[in-house]
């Protein structure tokens, strides 16, 4: 049965998932990608950047558990890249090159259509102006019986836990304070929505929780 699931979501200690200001030259935010330090030398990271070596260890597992078993992923509009408003042409074609990471189809979240992107490797982007609802039941459709994963932003990830659609959350704490920056947990009670602690695993660079309910 195919599942909704947030993983690999990255969040400081005082509970901010993205630092302010996202650029070209910030994708994740000023300082946002402290808190991915759990991830970026693992192997299954090097792996999506197509170089060898990296982390094998816990972290790597929780890396993995991350980006396999899904069929199709859902993104906002920020994940996919800084541009703001109507699209000015067809340059922009999301932060990874060619031959993004997803391998599925993959769906964003935009208030302005554009044409659906077949890019190497798997990835079709294809941009939804139907809201979350709309976008939910396109990525079931074309996950095959796979799970479906919130991939983010901030925004989108509590747009989809708050109206009770996430099955499972798989955040990573990072031992560290951003002081400012996108906060996850604002505006969300989950212990109402039905969450529980299921798996607690603390690294050397993160303390990995699962949520289910």
């Amino acid at each position: 049965m195919t599942k909704v699931r947030v993983a690999g979501f990255g969040v400081s200690l005082d509970g901010f998932a993205a630092g302010t200001a996202q650029s070209l030259d910030h994708p994740l935010g000023v300082r946002g990608e402290e808190i991915f330090q759990w991830f970026f030398p693992t192997r299954t990271f090097r792996q999506m950047l197509g170089k060898e070596g990296g982390d094998t260890g816990l972290d790597d597992r929780f890396a993995q558990r991350a980006m396999e078993g899904f069929g199709a992923f859902i993104l906002g509009r920020n994940m996919f890249g800084p541009v703001r408003g109507e699209w000015p042409d067809d340059q922009w074609k999301g932060w990874w090159g060619d031959n993004p990471p997803y391998h599925a189809p993959t769906f964003i979240l935009t208030h302005h259509a554009r044409p659906s992107i077949e890019m190497l490797g798997g990835t079709t982007f294809h941009f939804v102006t139907g809201g979350i609802e709309d976008a939910l039941e396109k990525a079931r459709k074309a996950a095959g019986g796979k799970d479906v994963k919130i991939g983010g932003g901030v925004k989108t990830v509590k747009q989809y836990v708050q109206a009770g659609y996430v099955d499972e959350i798989h955040l990573a704490f990072a031992p560290v304070a951003l002081g400012q920056g996108e906060s996850l947990f604002g505006g969300l009670d989950l212990r109402t929505l039905g969450y529980q602690t299921v798996e607690h695993v603390p690294t050397d660079r993160a303390t990995h929780i699962v949520l289910a309910k």
